[in-house]
């Protein structure tokens, strides 16, 4: 493959020297850029002065700003023609008013070429382990879901008032090998109890690589308002996975606990993930995104 082409395929002439602005430029942003095709102008907002350096040094140019502090969020209107949104909601509440800063500045400059937000499959809810497209309803079943939620619809409303093509993926749990925390191999080491199987949940993974080759074709492929759940092919119930996880690196598969006697034993975060079953489908990614999955099963995923 020449030195200057992308492993996602030529951008064509018509997009060359477009500058795609990133807002939450953690693990996955930088794989996109990573993987993106030469000819792009990456700028990324951090509101961390230790990131600077890093920053520049993969190709981007840093502009120093907050996400909870709208008034210095004015300047980015104007300043990319695509957007890449993967910056999280705060901690608490049930709105973001990240989101909500982020388009009030926005919208001081007419629309850009395309914007793609990164939400959760969460905003389903607990689906009984049934298979889930982008057709079911939104369901969130707690707060950090609500939040996403609501995040989504603030985007897509900026999106019609300003005319920019805004794309949503719905993404589950994010792996890779090469990701700090980005396996399950710390929690199986503590021996954290999974459940039991007559009580045990569907679970959906994707891994970095392929949410970044994702994000990538969402930015220039994506119909406007549309929504796309970006997963892998795996089929698998929690349990399973880390007993799947537990063989690839040699450690004892995890006890298996009741769901009555979970709430006793477990933190609060993880058995709210618990608590859902949901089978993602990823048809329309495939389809309208063109993404070939790298790694379409987590155990070769795992394996790295």
């Amino acid at each position: 493959m020449p030195s200057n082409q992308s492993p996602l395929g030529a951008l064509p002439s018509r997009f060359r020297r477009q500058r795609i602005l990133v807002i939450g430029c953690g693990d996955v942003a930088l794989r996109v850029v990573r993987q993106a095709t030469a000819g792009v102008r990456w700028l990324a907002l951090t509101s961390s002065p230790e990131r600077l350096g890093p920053l520049r040094a993969a190709g981007i140019t840093p502009l120093v700003g907050n996400l909870d502090q709208s008034a210095g969020l004015r300047r980015l209107a104007g300043l990319g023609h695509r957007l890449l949104y993967l910056a999280p909601p705060p901690t608490d509440g049930r709105t973001d008013p990240r989101a909500s800063s982020l388009a009030r500045a926005l919208r001081r400059r007419s629309g850009l070429q395309s914007a793609v937000y990164g939400s959760t499959t969460g905003v389903y809810g607990d689906c009984g382990g049934d298979w889930v497209d982008e057709r079911r309803p939104v369901m969130p079943q707690t707060p950090r879901a609500q939040r996403r939620v609501y995040a989504e619809a603030v985007m897509r409303i900026w999106g019609k008032a300003t005319g920019t093509p805004v794309s949503v993926l719905r993404i589950p749990g994010i792996y890779a090998p090469d990701r700090e925390g980005g396996t399950p191999e710390a929690r199986l080491q503590k021996g954290t109890p999974v459940l039991r199987q007559e009580d045990d949940v569907y679970t959906n993974h994707i891994h970095a690589d392929d949410l970044a080759r994702a994000c990538w074709r969402a930015l220039w492929k994506a119909p406007a308002q549309r929504v796309f759940n970006i997963s892998d092919d795996t089929q698998l119930k929690m349990g399973d996975y880390f007993d799947l996880a537990a063989g690839i690196y040699g450690l004892p598969k995890p006890p298996r606990i009741a769901r009555d006697s979970a709430g006793s034993v477990l933190p609060v975060m993880l058995l709210s993930f618990m608590s859902e079953s949901r089978r993602i489908d990823n048809c329309r990614m495939k389809a309208e995104l063109g993404v070939r999955l790298r790694f379409p099963d987590v155990a070769d995923g795992l394996r790295g």
